[in-house]
């Protein structure tokens, strides 16, 4: 039986690159919080993921073998955000405080992901591991044969 990663992972795969992609706009946000001028970018990341469902369920089947294997590529693209707060002057639209809890954010959501991949990881290598075998069974399978 084949183990399918798609399906064993589903969309965390794709979310942790969102999750990625939006750290760095998120952190070039706060590195230019008092750059004059700058705008604040974000990326959206439930279109983002609507992207990568619908290149999930969505297959591109090959009418020959020597056709390539192509796939839709989700837009993960930084845009401008609406300020919240009024301009202070310099044209800069960034809310430190804002992006920090975004970030904050995010990271909590990036590490979910991961954290759901290890235990998803952990649990496909369980039939694979002998650690459940003691010693006594050990000792029971191999020294007869030996002696």
């Amino acid at each position: 039986m084949a183990i399918s990663f798609e399906k064993a992972f589903g969309l965390h795969p794709e979310a942790m690159l969102v999750r990625d992609r939006r750290a760095q706009v998120l952190a070039e946000n706060i590195a230019n919080a008092d750059t004059p001028g700058y705008k604040a970018k974000d990326v959206d990341f439930q279109q983002a993921l609507q992207h990568a469902r619908a290149r999930q369920s969505g297959n591109i089947a090959r009418t020959h073998e020597q056709h390539f294997n192509i796939s839709i590529a989700a837009r993960q693209e930084s845009q401008y955000r609406n300020p919240d707060q009024p301009d202070t002057g310099d044209g800069n639209s960034v809310d430190i405080h804002r992006e920090r809890n975004a970030f904050m954010q995010n990271s909590l959501g990036y590490q979910a992901s991961m954290t759901f991949l290890y235990s998803r990881i952990s649990g496909l290598k369980k039939p694979f591991t002998v650690e459940d075998i003691t010693m006594s069974a050990y000792t029971f399978l191999i020294l007869p044969a030996v002696v």
